[in-house]
């Protein structure tokens, strides 16, 4: 069980730091920093790249919320 709580803080932090690469590469090419801000409004218009890195940040930390459950209950 121990290699899945360094597996899940891998995946978590690694995840956050790929969305927040997706939002910097969105702000960089907009100049649009209010909406990286106001992240929470639906104001962002990510290009094909930008909304795959940041689709992948997201799945790498939902993973790593699976991953906390599953070592919770199981142990």
């Amino acid at each position: 069980m121990m290699y899945l709580a360094m597996i899940e803080e891998l995946l978590f932090w690694g995840g956050l730091a790929v969305f927040l690469v997706s939002l910097a590469l969105y702000a960089g090419r907009t100049k649009d920093f209010k909406s990286v801000l106001m992240f929470w409004q639906p104001n962002i218009e990510f290009n094909v790249v930008e909304f795959k890195v940041n689709r992948a940040g997201l799945s790498m930390m939902i993973v790593a919320v699976v991953l906390r459950l599953y070592a919770y209950f199981m142990s």
